[in-house]
C-alpha cells in the first residue's frame, strides 16, 4: 500500500515505509537477514550492497519512523545512546554543547565522561527558563539537546521558543522525544531540528528489544548522520528493526491505554496519606500543565511520586508491589517501578540529583496497559505495606 502525506497517523503507523514484497507478495516485511548482496558487475548493484550500510529491513523501519514524526529522512540505531552519540558525533572539540539539566542518566553519561573528555564543553540548563538557555549560549554553542517531559522530573519545555532561539544563533536542536513519542508531540513540526528517540521504549512497547532512532528534515543533517551511522556501525539487526515495525502498527493503541491508565494512577495516588507529591503532565497543578496541553496531543504513561519515610519507606514500597515490576527501562505494555536515584539516574551526581528533587522517596512508574484498577489496587496495597 502507498500513503499519502494527508494520512493520518494510526494509517501511517501500519503503513508507511512498506510496501508488499517484491518477490512473494508478504504483507509483512520480511527479515531480511543477509550481510552482502549481490552485485551483476563491480559496483552495480540494487541500491543495497552491505547491510550495515543499508538493509531493505531497516529501510522499511526508517520510512514508518520519518512519516510518523513528519521527518523526511530517518536513522535506525542500535540503541538510544547509539543514535545520541552519532548527534554528539556532529561536534569537534572546542565546541559547546547545551544540556537540559534533567535528562536520562545514560545521555548524561555520554556527554559527562566521554564527549567531555574529547574537548567538547558543556552546560546544564534547566531548558523550562528561556532567557537562561539563551544567556547559556556561547559563541561556540553548536547544539542543544533537551527531553520533553525530562527524565525523571517531568518538566515540560518550550519546542517552539527553543527552536526559535535556535535558529537565531544557528545552533542545532534536538528533542528527545522518547516519552511522548510522535502520536503525542512531533518536535520537527515546531521548529526542531532532530529528534531522537530510545526505540527500546514505546515505539517498540513490548521490552524485547534495544535500539534508537534520528528523525529529521534538514538534508545537510541528514547526509552527516547518515555518514555517521555508516562509518561508526552501531547498527540494529534486521530481526530488531522488524520487532520495532511490528511495534509502531500498534503504537496509537497503546498510547491511548498508557494515559488513560495513566491518569486514574495519577488521581489515586494524590491526596493519599503516605504520597508527598504526584507529577504528570496531565494534572492541572504540574507546573507546565498549560504548556504541555498547547504543544502536546497527550500527556503520556509516565509519572513520578514521592513516598513519605524516605529510602526505607521506598525500598519497602518496591519490594510490596505485585503487578509492577521493580525493574529499568519503561514504555513496555506491562507497568514498571523503579528508584531513579538508585537505578537508571545513579550516574547523575548526588547534588545533581538533590538539586532536581530526586530524592531518596522518589519514585518512578511506567503506567502500562493492564487492567486500570488492578494497577490502582497494586499500589495501594503496596502504599499499606511501607
Amino acid at each position: 500500500m502507498s500513503t499519502r502525506d494527508s494520512d493520518r497517523f494510526e494509517t501511517l503507523a501500519i503503513h508507511a515505509g512498506q510496501q508488499p514484497d517484491p518477490m512473494s507478495g508478504a504483507v509483512m516485511t520480511p527479515v531480511y537477514l543477509t550481510s552482502t548482496y549481490a552485485q551483476t558487475g563491480p559496483g552495480e548493484h540494487r541500491g543495497f550492497e552491505y547491510s550495515r550500510t543499508r538493509n531493505p529491513t531497516r529501510d522499511a523501519l526508517q520510512g514508518c519512523l520519518a512519516a510518523l514524526e513528519g521527518g523526511k529522512h530517518a536513522l535506525a540505531f542500535a540503541s538510544g545512546l547509539a543514535a545520541s552519540d552519532a548527534v554528539f558525533h556532529l561536534l569537534s572539540a572546542g565546541d559547546h554543547l547545551v544540556l537540559s539539566d534533567d535528562l536520562y542518566g545514560g545521555t548524561y553519561r555520554l556527554a559527562d565522561k566521554v564527549f567531555k573528555r574529547m574537548g567538547i564543553e558543556q552546560s546544564y540548563i534547566d531548558v523550562t527558563d528561556l532567557e537562561s538557555v539563551e544567556a547559556a549560549f556561547k559563541p561556540n554553542t553548536k547544539l542543544l539537546w533537551i527531553e520533553t517531559p525530562t527524565n525523571p522530573m517531568l518538566k515540560i519545555c518550550d519546542l517552539k521558543s527553543l527552536a526559535d532561539i535556535c535558529k537565531r544563533r544557528s545552533v542545532i536542536s534536538v528533542c528527545d522525544n522518547t516519552f511522548a513519542t510522535p502520536f503525542f508531540q512531533r518536535p520537527l513540526s515546531l521548529g526542531i531540528d532532530i529528534v531522537a528517540h530510545s526505540m527500546t521504549k514505546y515505539l517498540n512497547g513490548h521490552s524485547d528489544v534495544v535500539a534508537g532512532a534520528l528523525v529529521l528534515q534538514r538534508d545537510d543533517l541528514h547526509e552527516k548522520l547518515a555518514f555517521l551511522q555508516n562509518a561508526v556501525g552501531a547498527v540494529p539487526g534486521p530481526l530488531d528493526c522488524f520487532l520495532v515495525l511490528r511495534g509502531l502498527k500498534t503504537l496509537h493503541v497503546r498510547m491511548e491505554r498508557h494515559e488513560e491508565n495513566a491518569r486514574k494512577v495519577a488521581e489515586a495516588l494524590r491526596g493519599h496519606e503516605k504520597v508527598l507529591r504526584v507529577t504528570w503532565p496531565g494534572l492541572p497543578d504540574h507546573p507546565q500543565h498549560e504548556l504541555a496541553k498547547k504543544q502536546m496531543t497527550g500527556f503520556g504513561g509516565m509519572l513520578t511520586f514521592v513516598i513519605k519515610g524516605g529510602l526505607p519507606a521506598a525500598r519497602a514500597f518496591l519490594k510490596a508491589v505485585r503487578i509492577f515490576t521493580c525493574a529499568e527501562s519503561l514504555g513496555g505494555v506491562e507497568s514498571l517501578v523503579e528508584h531513579p536515584a538508585i537505578m537508571t539516574h545513579a550516574s547523575v551526581p548526588a547534588e545533581t540529583r538533590k538539586k532536581l528533587g530526586i530524592d531518596d522517596g522518589f519514585i518512578r512508574l511506567s503506567v502500562g496497559i493492564e487492567n486500570a484498577q488492578d494497577l490502582v489496587d497494586d499500589l495501594l496495597q503496596a502504599l499499606a505495606k511501607t
